[in-house]
């Protein structure tokens, strides 16, 4: 068959396949996973594992020391090519999603898991349980198909995501400087469901300013005020904003002082940065680390960095977003894309290898109360993600832009 007589086979496979999506995607909203709960991780990881295993996928589970763990999968078989007596690490492709949410243990009772008409409402089930289904429908429509990737597709799903990924970092990381490309199945941008092929860079400082105590009504010109200065750091951070140019600074927290009647020797601010470039985040970290006091008998210390790099517009993330906009053509879709002010981690990955993000369920409210999925996207987003598996390496190939570090394990 051609591309798109094997298009529309895989999109019809998929809307005969919508309900079981929606059962699955309303067993893993039901299973509440708390970022900050490791046990909470485990029976969402237990599920995903078999349904993963089921598309003849091999599991396993990698364990976490303050976290659930994550679950790795690959094509069962052979790791390396054979034939000449070299062993060749084969190329893959990543998938890449999280299983854990923002949500409290007993969400559910004030926000259950519901269906009008073409939504699913729940927690969790735009961010991101909704790409899980995808992810696994995707497989398990080209197993059912006989239809198989050029490049072999890997998942790593991990449980901290919502924390900062801080002990999965490393492992998608590792995964991403010998991918071929990471497709992530963070929910879409908007109703109109964008891919997100840009997402700011997230920097989180904290300044702390140290003064000196004193008697507010007797002797205030002993003191040196925390607080005092404080007022003027903030300013200052605020300045560093530049909205035209999508680099935000949000003094978030602050706090201070011990009571009314006392200088305060001690105040802080927590400070959250959004930058588009690495430019504009090495410029704006050297800014607030360059900050000093100006109040006399106050200092600063400061804490904090740019942790999670900005995902840009690359050549090679460009050329992957060229080969999505191919396959919607095929299947008779519209898709744009756009920028996401939050992270994910298509940030990490990004930075080693072509990366396209948003591949998930098209809907709202994630992290509020009335997130929701479009159950009527879900079959079409899956088709689009299917289609994208079978895409041969040369549509993504790294380029100039690659990180060329071959040392990863």
């Amino acid at each position: 068959m051609d591309r798109r007589q094997r298009a529309t086979a895989v999109r019809d496979h998929l809307e005969a396949r919508r309900n079981e999506m929606v059962e699955l995607l309303a067993r893993l909203a039901e299973l509440e996973s708390p970022t900050r709960d490791p046990a909470a991780q485990r029976p969402v990881l237990d599920l995903l594992a078999t349904q993963l295993a089921a598309t003849g996928m091999a599991t396993l589970r990698l364990a976490g020391r303050r976290t659930g763990g994550h679950l790795f999968a690959r094509p069962a078989g052979p790791r390396h090519g054979a034939g000449d007596g070299v062993r060749r690490p084969r190329p893959f492709q990543l998938l890449l999603g999280h299983c854990d949410t923002v949500w409290a243990h007993g969400t559910l009772d004030t926000m259950p898991v519901r269906r009008e008409a073409e939504r699913l409402h729940g927690p969790g089930v735009f961010d991101m349980k909704g790409g899980l289904v995808q992810l696994v429908y995707a497989l398990r429509t080209l197993a059912d198909l006989r239809l198989a990737p050029a490049v072999a597709p890997v998942v790593f799903i991990n449980s901290d995501e919502e924390q900062g990924s801080p002990e999965s970092w490393r492992h998608i990381e590792r995964l991403a400087r010998r991918a071929a490309r990471a497709l992530v199945l963070e929910p879409a941008l908007g109703l109109d469901g964008k891919l997100k092929t840009a997402r700011k860079g997230v920097g989180h400082f904290v300044v702390r300013v140290v003064g000196r105590s004193a008697h507010g009504g007797l002797e205030p010109e002993a003191g040196a005020s925390a607080i005092f200065e404080l007022s003027h750091v903030v300013q200052r951070l605020y300045e560093l904003a530049e909205p035209a140019a999508g680099v935000t600074v949000n003094v978030g927290e602050i706090a201070g002082g011990t009571a009314a009647n006392v200088v305060a020797a001690e105040s802080h601010a927590v400070v959250d940065v959004r930058v588009p470039t690495r430019e504009d985040a090495r410029r704006i970290e050297a800014a607030i680390r360059g900050l000093s006091a100006t109040t006399p008998g106050t200092r600063l210390e400061i804490d904090g960095r740019v942790g999670r790099p900005p995902m840009e517009r690359t050549s090679r993330n460009r050329a992957l977003w060229r080969a999505a906009r191919r396959v919607a053509d095929e299947l008779g879709l519209e898709i744009d894309e756009g920028t996401s002010g939050g992270g994910s981690d298509g940030n990490i990955t990004s930075q080693h290898t072509a990366t396209l993000d948003g591949l998930g369920p098209v809907g709202d409210g994630a992290h509020a109360a009335h997130e929701f999925v479009r159950l009527d996207s879900m079959p079409e987003r899956t088709a689009l993600l299917a289609l994208l598996l079978l895409e041969p390496e040369t549509t993504a190939q790294p380029d100039e832009d690659r990180d060329e570090d071959q040392d990863a394990p």
